[in-house]
């Protein structure tokens, strides 16, 4: 008896485990457009944070832009960020994918960055080759100003 007790409680558990804990919403976003607001929102966070004035002068929210240009709006992207967030592993893998993407294109502006300084550097070398002004600078002479008295 004591057997059959334990195999149902077994068997309880490990139905009531399937049981998902959140409904998928109803207007559901695709897992690939997901982690798209997900990077582009992290972008905004990223500039929001190395330089806070400059999304200061934009008089509309930047947040609002991301679900404008996704067709989304506010409640439809946090019902979708709560069912995504559920599932630990696969909410994991999206911010994986998220952070590979960002550390992709650091790669491709780290590398801008240094071919602009470079070039700056080469202007800024040529800039003192050039040839000086054939004008010499006038001499100042020794004497001491005359004093009115």
């Amino acid at each position: 008896m004591k057997n059959y007790l334990v195999l149902l409680l077994v068997l309880f558990l490990s139905v009531s485990c399937k049981k998902e804990l959140i409904k998928e919403p109803a207007k559901l976003i695709e897992r690939e457009k997901m982690i798209d607001i997900m990077y582009d929102l992290s972008l905004l966070d990223a500039i929001r944070y190395q330089r806070p004035l400059s999304l200061d002068s934009i008089e509309s929210n930047p947040t609002k832009f991301i679900l404008k240009k996704y067709k989304i709006d506010s409640l439809q992207f946090a019902q979708n960020n709560i069912y995504y967030a559920a599932d630990y592993e696969n909410y994991k893998d999206m911010f994986d994918e998220v952070n590979k993407r960002l550390a992709e294109n650091q790669k491709i502006t780290d590398s801008l960055v240094k071919i602009e300084e470079k070039k700056a550097l080469k202007t800024k070398g040529k800039l003192k080759e050039a040839p000086k002004d054939s004008l010499k600078k006038p001499q100042i002479s020794n004497q001491e100003p005359l004093m009115d008295q």
